[in-house]
């Protein structure tokens, strides 16, 4: 079904409809999480400050009990990152990540032996009881190793001990959880066996999966183009063109000013252009500012800007300010004994009440992620 063309306003307009950055949503976190998409939690302060901009009256706690009851859940799914998702949805993205081969068990030149089954089954069944830290899972596989000699050649041995078996760290199948059980602005420190596993019998299949996913990025930024697909799961260009073309016969199209074929889910909003769209603060690696092509993000980045928010010398991605729906800016905090400050550096002049509005967010949200200082100060400067 083709529906015409769009234009940059109106895909920055749909993308902050969808983002919750319109209009701080009432809804609960799983169902926030959902419409947003997997959030990038590479950087676990982001994500408070990511739910904060887009749900009223959000409590950083709200995020803790909904991981303590296990309703959100992290782990390393999309891209081999650190992604926070609702547990419905999780065993879609494993089996997403399990497929691309992000987990990196094995070096690429190698080929696992039979024997490594048996250990993802008795990793799993040693971390479902309860998380467990780098060191117990180090000392875990090594012991298992023992008791199998000759089970590993040398080249694999040596690689993952090199890495301190970090590599299967990075398996989708576990989640992550605090091994004293208090959830704070720290990244949990254990691993613990997700609910469904990739390998599990009830674990959906790659077709099922990746048509989830691709779902999930128009749900969260449509109306998108296969490559801006591909750039949020790590695929391919090609895979994601594949998948989306087995989506099509349920799919919109559209165009936007390039030409590009952009696709969407049929309901999904597609707010009036003109309707005004508030401050609002992103964190670092948000994922609105991942989800599409490297130089397709003109929605909500001026390309004068690009260079300002995505640092390439340390693959950083600043937190970003945007202004009528658009990064004008990017900003930092820092806390002393006395005082958490909040500062801004706007990239350009703004008008005055775009400027008060800036201030007055920034207040609110130095307040929200410091609520323990003494005191509290926004600095906003230009250049």
């Amino acid at each position: 079904m083709r529906s015409g063309a769009l234009t940059a306003r109106a895909l920055n307009r749909a993308l902050l409809a969808r983002q919750g950055l319109l209009e701080r949503w009432r809804r609960p976190l799983t169902e926030v999480v959902e419409s947003i998409g997997a959030m990038q939690a590479q950087h676990w302060p982001a994500l408070p400050v990511g739910l904060w901009s887009r749900v009223s009256d959000f409590r950083a706690d709200d995020l803790y009990a909904a991981l303590e009851r296990r309703q959100l859940v992290a782990g390393t799914l999309l891209r081999g990152t650190l992604h926070l998702v609702s547990g419905g949805e999780h065993a879609r993205y494993a089996a997403v990540a399990e497929v691309a081969g992000a987990d990196g068990w094995w070096p690429v030149e190698a080929k696992p032996p039979p024997e490594w089954e048996e250990l993802r089954s008795d990793l799993l069944a040693f971390t479902a009881p309860a998380p467990r830290d780098r060191a117990d899972l180090a000392a875990f596989v090594e012991a298992w190793v023992a008791s199998r000699p000759g089970v590993l050649d040398e080249v694999a041995l040596a690689h993952h001990r090199t890495y301190a078996w970090r590599p299967i760290l990075r398996w989708s199948a576990f989640v992550r959880a605090p091994v004293d059980g208090r959830w704070g602005t720290r990244t949990p420190d254990g691993f613990l066996a997700a609910p469904c596993p990739p390998s599990a019998p009830s674990a959906p299949a790659r077709e099922e999966a990746e048509a989830a996913v691709a779902r999930s990025h128009l749900r969260a930024f449509g109306p998108a183009a296969a490559e801006d697909v591909a750039t949020w799961t790590g695929w391919s260009t090609p895979q994601a063109r594949s998948v989306i073309e087995r989506l099509a016969p349920e799919l919109l199209r559209f165009e936007d000013e390039a030409g590009r074929t952009l696709y969407d889910l049929p309901g999904a909003p597609l707010p009036d252009p003109g309707v005004p769209a508030p401050v609002r603060f992103l964190p670092a690696f948000d994922s609105v500012q991942l989800a599409y092509a490297a130089r397709r993000r003109q929605r909500f980045l001026p390309d004068a800007y690009r260079e300002l928010v995505y640092v390439r010398a340390n693959l950083q991605v600043l937190p970003a300010v945007l202004v009528d729906g658009m990064v004008a800016g990017t900003w930092s905090q820092r806390t002393t004994r006395r005082e958490a400050t909040l500062s801004v550096r706007l990239f350009g002049p703004l008008a005055r009440p775009d400027r008060e509005a800036v201030l007055e967010e920034a207040e609110l949200l130095v307040r929200f992620s410091q609520p323990a200082a003494r005191a509290h100060a926004v600095e906003v400067g230009d250049g």
